[in-house]
């Protein structure tokens, strides 16, 4: 059986089914340094977490320079940026030295995070089904629970529209 019919055959409704409102799935994951970091370290800051398919991609890279572009404004309105990709810890260290990334980049290679959060999903291109993460981001308050979701989400211009979004 191909992996995309084993992975519907275990969850037939695998989506993104958290919305605003949610408490946050708590979680821990390696970052770039091989230190773990939970969800639970950042209550009492606002956190916008990022899920994308691959470091060093067009998509994934406008998308995480935009947020580094905009760090300095995510501090100062008290939120912590968080990007999860199945990358490696070596990838993500490649990929931040390359694009001088500011933010937090965890690695989920075995994509139990991206299975918690919803987000790795049969996806279609040119007609042909495989699995991968859907880009999607959360908005997760000071108190642990979900203010904003944006699925399915362009690359282009996403942090300026999510930081203007935590500015109102």
């Amino acid at each position: 059986m191909s992996e995309v019919k084993e992975f519907l055959k275990e969850d037939r409704e695998r989506k993104v089914t958290l919305k605003a409102g949610d408490k946050a799935p708590e979680f821990s994951l390696k970052n770039s340094d091989g230190v773990e970091i939970s969800l639970k370290d950042f209550i009492g800051k606002n956190v916008v977490l990022y899920f994308y398919p691959k470091d060093n991609t067009p998509g994934c890279t406008t998308e995480a320079c935009e947020f580094t572009q905009n760090y300095d404004e995510f501090l100062a309105n008290d939120t912590v940026v968080i990007g999860i990709s199945p990358d490696s810890i070596k990838s993500h260290q490649n990929f931040i030295e390359k694009q001088s990334l500011k933010h937090i980049l965890l690695s989920d290679e075995e994509k139990e995070v991206s299975k918690l959060y919803g987000v790795y999903q049969v996806r279609k291109n040119y007609g042909r089904e495989y699995l991968g993460i859907v880009r999607t981001t959360f908005v997760i308050g000071k108190d642990g629970v979900i203010t904003k979701v944006y699925k399915s989400v362009k690359a282009k211009d996403h942090a300026i529209k999510v930081l203007a979004d935590l500015t109102k």
